[in-house]
């Protein structure tokens, strides 16, 4: 997001809390008309896409400096869907979700067609396909997997609308189902309780006979893909698992490293 954007998302979301807070709250509720008010107030030029100023400080960019100094040691403000264009800001338990920088890098045979790299637009898309082509879900869980739909747009009781960045279903030998979303996460883009509490309400509420497991991928440097199973506990974000895949052409596997994953 340019420098310019940035200021004037942060000046409309700045504005639009402390019209709402009030020294104690843990939750403020508001809309997307109030975007417009903001801007017209501070005699702001709005974005194209309205919703961006929402998502960029949901996934990618930091609330204000004067809205961080209201939260207390331990807790942080989100933004949160709250029904058909209204928002919350709830305060919940700091959570973030980093690979970890000592865990050991699995290889994997790159079977990403290299068409697939040349035109891939950008890094969640790119993330999407590689994940998808490489079948590391499959991998990742043990289960038999399929793409059901990207981008999914739909609706959630009690949040509004959504978008999951891809839904597979899947079976395990026992011939359990099982939904899966899956969050992709590129750039600066970070790991949130916001999207994985959305993806798996959206599971109890459209697959209410399947399994939830709710995955996350997201690229590290060096071709590797860090994969994560998410789940909620006592009002947090918790890694059920992570592992870290590193996809490198069939020629150059190590089969000394192989063995030893036998082993």
């Amino acid at each position: 997001m340019a420098k310019n954007a940035q200021n004037r998302y942060q000046a409309l979301i700045e504005k639009i809390f402390f019209d709402h807070y009030t020294e104690g709250a843990t939750s403020l509720d508001f809309s997307r008309q109030e975007i417009k008010d903001a801007a017209k107030v501070l005699n702001i030029v709005l974005p194209d896409n309205l919703g961006d100023v929402i998502y960029s400080f949901r996934f990618r960019a930091d609330l204000p400096e004067t809205v961080v100094a209201t939260q207390t040691d331990d807790k942080e403000w989100v933004i949160e869907l709250a029904g058909r264009s209204r928002y919350r800001f709830s305060l919940v338990k700091i959570n973030r979700i980093l690979p970890r920088k000592d865990l050991v890098r699995i290889d994997i045979p790159d079977a990403t067609p290299e068409i697939i790299r040349a035109y891939a637009l950008d890094d969640e898309q790119a993330l999407l396909a590689i994940v998808r082509y490489n079948r590391l879900i499959d991998t990742f869980l043990g289960l038999t997997t399929y793409s059901l739909q990207n981008h999914l747009r739909t609706t959630v009781k009690g949040i509004g609308q959504i978008e999951i960045d891809e839904l597979y279903v899947g079976i395990d030998k026992r011939g359990c189902h099982y939904a899966i979303p899956v969050q992709a996460k590129g750039g600066k883009d970070q790991i949130g309780i916001v999207q994985t509490t959305q993806d798996m309400r959206f599971v109890e509420d459209k697959f209410p006979g399947m399994r939830c497991r709710a995955v996350s991928a997201q690229f590290m440097d060096d071709d590797v893909v860090a994969m994560f199973e998410l789940t909620l506990q006592y009002d947090g974000i918790k890694v059920v698992e992570e592992r870290h895949y590193k996809l490198v052409p069939a020629k150059k596997l190590n089969q000394e490293i192989i063995r030893d994953y036998r082993d």
